[in-house]
């Protein structure tokens, strides 16, 4: 029971790491890497911005290796917290928000339509500054609610 609350705690902190990610790295230092996810149409398959993959990729299979092969099983499953955060990650992000797959094209789930209204706000600026809206699965609550008509 321990190791699930390790990996459900690890997957909420996520957001609260990919957040402070994307604000402070990708939009300062990194944005060499994820100007590119800015641009109105992608140039081929892969972004440059699909570098920071690596940046969640990487720890996450070391825990899994030394979670395995080490007295500390709960290393395990931090690993197993931000390999599941990294899937619903990409399963929201790159292939809900973005249509990089065009496997879910229609929703009308209100709270998806929430994420695809923040992060269309976060895109609206091309830039490096002046961003908003930074998660991924928390977005502010006002993109949830239904226009008025």
């Amino acid at each position: 029971m321990i190791y699930l609350g390790i990996t459900l705690g690890v997957f909420v902190l996520m957001e609260g790491i990919t957040w402070c990610t994307h604000k402070y790295v990708m939009h300062g230092f990194g944005w060499y890497f994820h100007e590119d996810h800015h641009q109105p149409k992608y140039k081929g398959i892969f972004e440059k911005n699909d570098a920071f993959f690596l940046v969640f990729a990487i720890p996450s299979i070391l825990l899994f290796w030394y979670g395995t092969y080490s007295t500390h099983r709960y290393l395990f499953f931090i690993g197993l917290g931000i390999l599941l955060y990294g899937i619903a990650y990409f399963l929201i992000h790159d292939v809900l928000i973005h249509q990089r797959f065009k496997w879910f094209k229609r929703t009308n789930n209100r709270y998806l339509i929430g994420l695809r209204k923040g992060h269309k706000i976060h895109h609206k600026n091309l830039g490096k500054e002046g961003g908003e809206v930074f998660g991924m699965l928390f977005v502010p609550l006002k993109y949830f609610k239904k226009p008025k008509v």
